[in-house]
């Protein structure tokens, strides 16, 4: 059984290694090509390369479960993401390509607010930066746990060899293949092999669906209504909370670095919207599909009456039950693009931050293009390490993790870029406060378990007081400083 399987992720490996050592010899002679490709994708590249670095293990694994085990009231999650994905095209993407370019030709997001507040540059540096490794390093473990995941229930006891689980492995080998292709490739290779994941994604979407429904031992003749009461009532046991805490995901991805930063790097301003049609297009099948495979899926369990321990392996179970071995190892290749696509992307702005951000800045200023691509390098090994110490639980919960370091970067980022992009009156101490603020207010929210003490039980999600607190913080202490700010602007001219 496992034979066809491991040899279809041998070969799908193989394929992401070989994307690596293309995109080493094309585009890694300097920061501006390790880091961002030379600002040369393809408008479908760095739209796919987008749209798969931000689905990550979630897509495939946390949202599927969460349908699996609630019903179709937590679809509100992907409908909130959709509407911010595509206000995000919208409103950031084109600006953001072009302001930094005009800005200095900043190659990381904590560079481009540097140069567009020069007045605060080392802490704005410094601040995001912190932000960006902090909360990327629990990103990132989220991946790994989705790679331990897969290998534990998919590969149980075949590699439990040498006092390591399967889990264990798991994590070790999806670390291993993502850190070998980004540390050899950089930005283009990340890039180019999230282009080809995102088709696979695409693919296993689509076709698992439909098999599940209409296949073999299918669930297209079980009424879903009698899964559960309202299990495909949207509204279903919703209140005004809970729907508010589902849609304002769609907040966070003003401020995602390793989204975001796709938009920097697409070959022009005019091709923007051109890689936003195809970015929607493939997030809508996506998203689709994978509230479908979480519905259909709960179906074919309950009318096969088997029982599944975990809802998030929902994927997992039924590309093993309904498939052939050759089938199924594309299946976990389409489960580990989506992890493997957002770990690599995470690593990558986390160590472009840490050498442009805090190398180049403070240790080394006149350190040589090659001296900051090798230590981009050693950051990105670094980051990995952390994020595997993190993912070695094998409790822990994709969609709790995602959720988390989601709100963290859409509070202390969103309003920030969103703000800096649009109003010309926006100051540096005002940039700093939203920054600082957003964070804050979500580590608080999290840590302090201000929904219980506030709220008095599971509450609004962490994003929205940490988003409006960032905004607020920005605004009122910008048109408190704007003057003074500018005065000193004036001077500096």
């Amino acid at each position: 059984m496992h034979t066809g399987t491991l040899i279809s992720l041998a070969l799908y490996f193989i394929l992401m290694l070989a994307i690596g050592l293309y995109a080493w010899r094309k585009s890694t002679s300097d920061s501006e090509g390790y880091l961002l490709g030379g600002r040369n994708l393809h408008p479908a590249v760095a739209a796919l390369s987008a749209g798969a670095s931000d689905m990550s293990g979630w897509l495939l694994l946390g949202l599927p479960g969460a349908l699996y085990a609630s019903g179709l009231v937590e679809a509100w999650i992907g409908i909130g993401l959709f509407v911010g994905a595509l206000v995000n095209w919208i409103v950031v993407a084109p600006r953001l390509r072009q302001q930094t370019v005009d800005y200095g030709n900043a190659l990381t997001i904590p560079e481009f607010l540097a140069n567009r507040f020069p007045d605060k540059a080392i802490a704005l540096r410094v601040t995001s930066a912190v932000i960006v490794v902090l909360f990327f390093t629990v990103y990132t473990a989220a991946g790994l746990v989705g790679g331990g995941k897969l290998f534990q229930t998919a590969f149980a006891g075949l590699f439990d060899v040498g006092g390591m689980s399967d889990y264990a492995t798991g994590i070790w080998l999806t670390a291993g293949v993502v850190l070998a292709y980004t540390m050899i490739g950089g930005f283009l290779a990340v890039s180019l092999t999230d282009f080809v994941q995102g088709l696979i994604m695409l693919a296993a979407l689509v076709f698992m669906p439909l098999v599940v429904m209409f296949g073999p031992g299918g669930s297209a003749g079980a009424s879903l209504t009698q899964v559960q009461p309202g299990f495909l009532d949207l509204g279903y046991g919703l209140t005004a909370v809970g729907w508010l805490s589902a849609v304002t995901w769609g907040l966070g991805y003003f401020g995602q670095p390793h989204i975001i930063v796709r938009f920097m790097a697409v070959r022009s301003v005019r091709e923007v919207a051109t890689a936003r049609n195809y970015a929607m297009v493939w997030m809508f099948i996506c998203l689709l599909g994978a509230i479908g495979v979480g519905l259909a899926g709960r179906a074919y369990v309950e009318r096969n009456a088997i029982a599944l321990d975990d809802p998030e392996t929902i994927f997992i179970f039924l590309s093993e039950a309904l498939f052939s071995p050759a089938v199924t190892g594309f299946l976990f290749a389409a489960l580990l693009a989506a992890i493997m696509s957002t770990i690599s992307s995470q690593l990558l702005v986390s160590s472009s931050s840490l050498t442009e951000d805090f190398y180049r800045l403070f240790l080394r200023k006149d350190a040589t293009e090659r001296e900051a691509v090798n230590v981009g390098r050693i950051c990105v090994l670094l980051v990995a390490l952390a994020a595997i110490l993190i993912a070695g639980d094998p409790d822990s919960e994709v969609l709790g993790l995602v959720s988390h370091a989601w709100a963290g970067f859409g509070a202390a980022f969103g309003p920030l870029i969103v703000l800096s992009l649009t109003w010309k009156r926006m100051t540096g101490t005002g940039a700093v406060s939203g920054l600082v603020v957003g964070a804050a207010v979500v580590i608080a929210w999290i840590a302090l378990g201000w929904n219980d003490r506030l709220l008095g039980g599971p509450g609004v999600y962490e994003i929205v007081p940490g988003f409006i607190a960032s905004w607020l913080a920005i605004w009122l202490l910008s048109r408190a400083t704007s003057v003074s700010e500018g005065e000193e602007h004036a001077e500096l001219a």
